[in-house]
């Protein structure tokens, strides 16, 4: 089953997470087989906020709430349940200084 693995903390603490133990944790999880996708976010001040209300397109500079912990990066991955994602969630080297959510993936239906 597909999780993905939403990491959140203070860019301040993200800034000073090497990212050759990222690199090492993809790494790692290749070779168990769990890796399906990685990437860390460029910095909150970049986002920008799209909606759309009865037609129309209304754009945000910044992320879609204010918050003390930002959106850093995900993991995407292949787990065999809720308990195993969490044991890998545990290993992302981020959630050392800050958090990991695990949400499974929900598959569309036409």
């Amino acid at each position: 089953m597909k999780y993905l693995c939403l990491v959140y903390g203070d860019e301040r603490d993200m800034e000073n997470m090497p990212d050759g133990e990222c690199f090492d944790y993809v790494e790692a999880l290749q070779k168990a087989g769990h890796h399906i996708a990685a990437e860390a976010l460029q910095p909150v001040h970049t986002a920008t906020t799209v909606r759309v209300r009865n037609g129309k397109v209304s754009i945000t500079d910044g992320p879609f709430a204010e918050t003390k912990e930002q959106l850093a990066g995900f993991y995407l991955i292949d787990a065999r349940d809720l308990d195993e994602a969490i044991q890998i969630a545990a290993k992302i080297p981020p959630a050392m200084v800050g958090c990991v959510e695990v949400r499974p993936v929900r598959e569309l239906r036409p």
